[in-house]
């Protein structure tokens, strides 16, 4: 798989979630390392934004905006899943890493699955992908790992009041696991597993700008 040409777009929903101010965050000198780590790795998407929303402004929930926002998890789960996949392929991990890796990406395949689900044939196309360097090395994976799953909890948090509560539930089934593996990866990072008393609630945009400025997205 060529490393070239590393970018995708996450589009966004105006308005979706208003970024909340963030107590202190114990861990807030490794994320700022682990930002500058990531600034040559990426991800293509080809011609495909990710979570393919259209720019609209976020009025009460109704079945239309369900789709809209479960398009944009789905998406999501698609990057997750695929980064879990190529961290198998790719990556000589033993031990807890190993497990880890496994685990989490059946989950992210599971969590792929039980939205698609739910969208039926509303669901959008699947993305081509192709991850850059992230794979170089053990502590460089976990360390993506850990902004990945941090950032898809926040965008989780961002999105519930957007949702009726039939999509409500189905996303809440999924964020409480996503919670149990960003905690699971700050363990192997050496990090604290739960830094916050409470977890951050960002809105799309937010969620592109973080991955961007982790190296995963440009754009």
């Amino acid at each position: 798989m060529a490393f070239q040409n590393r970018r995708i777009t996450i589009a966004t929903v105006e308005g979706a979630s208003r970024d909340q101010p963030e107590a202190h965050d114990p861990g807030a000198g490794a994320e700022f390392r682990r930002r500058a780590l990531f600034g040559g790795a990426g991800i293509l998407i080809g011609g495909i934004l990710i979570g393919g929303l259209p720019r609209l402004a976020v009025s009460a929930p109704s079945a239309a905006q369900d789709t809209e926002v479960l398009n944009f998890a789905l998406q999501l789960e698609r990057l997750q899943e695929a980064f879990y996949a190529q961290a198998e392929d790719s990556l000589a991990a033993t031990g807890e890493l190993s497990e880890y890796i496994r685990v989490v990406g059946a989950h992210e395949r599971a969590h792929r699955e039980l939205i698609e689900k739910a969208l039926g044939g509303d669901a959008v196309p699947a993305p081509e992908l192709d991850f850059g360097d992230v794979f170089a090395s053990p502590e460089s994976f976990i360390d993506a790992a850990v902004a990945l799953e941090e950032t898809a909890v926040a965008a989780y948090n961002g999105q519930a009041t957007n949702l009726t509560p039939e999509a409500l539930a189905t996303a809440a089934r999924i964020a409480s696991v996503e919670a149990r593996h960003a905690s699971w990866a700050r363990g192997i990072a050496g990090e604290a597993p739960a830094p916050r008393g409470s977890d951050r609630a960002i809105g799309a945009a937010r969620a592109q700008t973080e991955l961007a400025e982790l190296g995963l997205v440009t754009g």
